[in-house]
């Protein structure tokens, strides 16, 4: 992956793939996730914050879309995807992280692509984690019947997330089994670090 230019200087210049899979806490561990955002309008800091966690812990990451080419972000941030949705291998990855921002609700909702690889991802007991409007996508996904779970609160959103089964909670950042969840940007670090605590786990069972 090529390298996320932040033009809003309240972000950190940060790759938009890691891909050495570095041991963590020294017990051979290797951990790797994808990274999904909308082709536009994803939320900027909702992708930095927790990639930052990702690289501070070791965790490796490819970021993908709905098509290839430069990504844009609401606050400017730009990110060169080299490979769609539709192209993934799930197997190389321990969990799927899906970005937020209004771009998700007019991409990634109802996306036929992607409610499969997360219906994948959910059937290989893999982590699934959703920021802002994107929890609704795992809703649609069919992976959310009776777990607890947050949302940025829309009627749209609401909606999905009820109609899916979810059991709406209302805390900034939610953590069910093998499922997080956040409700928007100001939750964004904790987000990744619940992501980040919650992919250690699983690998230590």
């Amino acid at each position: 992956m090529k390298g996320l230019t932040i033009r809003n200087p309240k972000f950190p210049v940060i790759p938009a793939g890691s891909t050495t899979l570095i041991p963590v806490d020294g017990d051979g561990m290797h951990m790797k996730l994808l990274v999904v955002i909308a082709p536009e309008k994803f939320r900027d800091e909702e992708l930095a914050e927790p990639l930052a966690v990702f690289r501070k812990e070791g965790i490796a990451y490819d970021i993908v879309s709905t098509c290839v080419g430069t990504c844009v972000g609401m606050l400017g941030a730009e990110v060169d995807v080299e490979v769609e949705i539709a192209n993934v291998d799930p197997a190389p990855y321990d969990g799927i992280v899906i970005i937020g921002g209004t771009g998700a609700a007019d991409y990634l909702w109802g996306d036929p692509r992607l409610e499969n690889l997360v219906s994948t991802f959910d059937a290989s007991g893999k982590l699934l984690a959703a920021i802002c409007l994107s929890p609704a996508v795992l809703a649609a996904a069919g992976v959310m019947q009776g777990k607890k779970a947050t949302v940025f609160r829309t009627p749209s959103s609401v909606s999905m997330m009820e109609g899916g089964g979810a059991q709406l909670v209302n805390e900034h950042v939610v953590q069910d089994g093998r499922i997080v969840t956040a409700d928007g940007p100001p939750a964004a670090r904790k987000f990744g670090e619940a992501v980040a605590a919650t992919l250690k786990r699983m690998q230590r069972k």
